[in-house]
């Protein structure tokens, strides 16, 4: 038997709505989202998998 494990706060019914919000965005509603998220004061990167962890915890000490 299989087991979900998702992250604190999150669950089936919230994962399912994230996903049918991405299935049912138009390309163009999707490429606004992302000029959006560009547009902000953040940066998007790539981070090496071994190090997702310390820089998560990094971004909540900063915004604790």
């Amino acid at each position: 038997m299989s087991q979900n494990n998702f992250p604190e706060g999150w669950d089936e019914s919230r994962v399912r709505k994230v996903l049918a919000h991405y299935d049912e965005q138009s390309d163009d509603e999707a490429l606004a989202e992302d000029e959006a998220g560009v547009a902000s004061s953040e940066t998007v990167m790539n981070v090496p998998h071994d190090l997702v962890s310390q820089v998560r915890e990094l971004i909540a000490k900063r915004h604790a």
